[in-house]
């Protein structure tokens, strides 16, 4: 599944409680429970929006009431300060999502600081003099909502989802922090620690991840997207207080961030609110364009592998370097990749589970995906599990053996409609999920695209043709560049040599590996 068509099901995962994206922290997330009155007594309807409030919020804030454009059911303004908001009105269900992003990740960290921008979204927890740590969040908790964070390449976003007469106070506490936040060497020790911790669990201890940080790296020779999102441990390590507060300092100011509103609210209210609180908040600084070191051209297909006790069943990854949504040169290029990514091994309807799952039943399991959200290149990806006794190599060589008959003979007009309607399917279920939909335009807003590019995005998948599928498959896919990982069990010798320590006296009972 692409990484486009997976943050349009963002709500879905949020209800089924998995993680999606890197480096989730923060609150607690709770289910929905009946809400309780707030000790300080701020609290908004959810239709409080009315042309004559939003001028009394005009005056109160001294601001000019900005013009609301409207783009199909998506409705945005900008506020002085540089803010962009965007609201998504959905009236199916008393809930709103109250999301901020700010155009900021691990790809905008300065050299040497990997990680600082996934631990300044944990310092973001520990409170301001107006809200101390811990208030935040426990006020989420007990109005019966749910509270996150999470950062990636290119963002890093904060999210509550609750009943919509709680906006405001999630709006005021929001925009608090986003000037206020208080740091002190007391808190900047535990939660480096946390964050080192967190890396130990997530990757230290996980093969797969430890392979997968370290294709990444092969892959990407320039590019900040080299460095894993959660950082390089010893560069962790020696993260402190000043390198937390630069970063803030640099990214965390309105004119950098953008504020998704979806749900149980209409536009007129969101404005009202937004002036009141975001509208509030001072520029810090004045935000460059986004220009970072770009990849050389490729000359070389590159191998990693990794043997691990604990892996029990070979199996590989293939990585190639792509067009983003962002920077693609030729028109329509991620969207012919979206659906090649699809039709290759985007599920059971897809070629590579049809041949090497059903039909010659040599793979477990086997698919592709393209990640295109992203302000610099994109990447798509291969990876297959063999079944029973079949060859690792003998499963990769038929997976080329796939991408090699698209780039030969493309794909059907047939072939193509079916994916294409899979992926409307999609797209046509998440506006029921306010959360999906602002997970979707905030990835897209903080990665170069604009509200009505969302919105096209449907109509742009129905012009992809047979033809654009072929080329970007023979421009792209080709062999002779790229990386392929391999992550496998250990030699038979290797087994017996580590049950040979674990028997020994004073023997540490644990793998090499580990």
């Amino acid at each position: 599944m692409s990484r486009f068509k997976a943050e349009i099901l963002f709500a879905l995962f949020l209800l089924r409680r998995l993680v999606v994206l890197a480096a989730f922290a923060g609150g607690g997330a709770q289910a929905f429970a009946a809400t309780q009155p707030v000790a300080d007594g701020v609290a908004v309807t959810a239709q409080a929006g009315t042309e004559q409030q939003a001028g009394q919020s005009e005056e109160a804030a001294g601001q000019v009431l900005p013009a609301i454009a409207q783009s199909g059911n998506v409705y945005s303004f900008t506020l002085a300060n540089g803010l962009q908001v965007v609201v998504l009105p959905n009236h199916r269900a008393p809930v709103v999502t109250n999301m901020i992003w700010y155009r900021a990740g691990s790809a905008d960290e300065p050299r040497g600081h990997t990680g600082i921008a996934h631990f300044l979204e944990h310092l973001m927890f520990k409170g301001t003099r107006a809200y101390p740590a811990g208030e935040f969040s426990t006020l989420v908790a007990r109005l019966g909502g749910e509270q996150n964070a999470f950062t990636s390449y290119d963002y890093t976003a904060y999210y509550e989802i609750i009943a919509p007469q709680y906006l405001k106070n999630m709006m005021i506490r929001e925009a608090d922090r986003m000037e206020n936040l208080i740091l002190t060497d007391e808190v900047i020790g535990p939660e480096r620690q946390v964050i080192i911790e967190e890396r130990r669990m997530r990757t230290d201890n996980d093969p797969a991840a430890m392979l997968a940080e370290e294709a990444r790296a092969t892959l990407f020779l320039n590019s900040p997207y080299h460095n894993p999102v959660i950082g390089w441990k010893q560069e962790m390590e020696q993260l402190n207080r000043d390198d937390a507060l630069a970063f803030y300092g640099k990214y965390y100011t309105p004119n950098n961030a953008v504020a998704i509103i979806a749900g149980d609210v209409d536009p007129a209210g969101v404005r009202a609110l937004a002036m009141e609180t975001y509208g509030k908040v001072k520029q810090r600084a004045v935000m460059p364009e986004r220009r970072r070191p770009q990849e050389p051209v490729s000359r070389t297909r590159r191998e990693v592998a990794m043997r691990d006790g604990r892996v029990a069943e070979p199996s590989f990854q293939i990585y190639r370097l792509v067009p983003s949504y962002n920077n693609a040169k030729n028109k329509g290029e991620a969207e012919a990749l979206d659906l090649l990514g699809e039709i290759l091994g985007g599920g059971s309807q897809s070629r590579l589970y049809k041949n090497l799952v059903v039909k010659t039943g040599i793979a477990a399991s086997v698919g592709s995906a393209y990640d295109g959200t992203a302000i610099d290149d994109g990447v798509f990806y291969l990876y297959g599990l063999p079944r029973g006794g079949a060859a690792l190599a003998d499963l990769q060589a038929a997976v080329e053996a796939e991408i090699a008959a698209i780039i030969k003979n493309g794909v059907s007009m047939q072939e193509l409609e079916a994916a294409r309607k899979r992926y409307m399917k999609d797209f046509v279920f998440s506006q029921d999920s306010p959360s999906g939909l602002a997970q979707l335009y905030g990835a897209a807003l903080t990665t170069g695209m604009r509200v009505a590019d969302v919105n096209n995005w449907p109509e742009r998948l129905k012009s992809v043709k047979p033809a654009d599928i072929k080329a970007v498959a023979a421009r792209y896919l080709a062999p002779g560049t790229g990386v392929v990982s391999r992550l496998l069990p250990l030699h038979d010798a290797e087994k017996a040599d580590n049950r040979r320590q674990k028997k020994a006296p004073g023997g540490k009972g644990t793998s090499p590996a580990q």
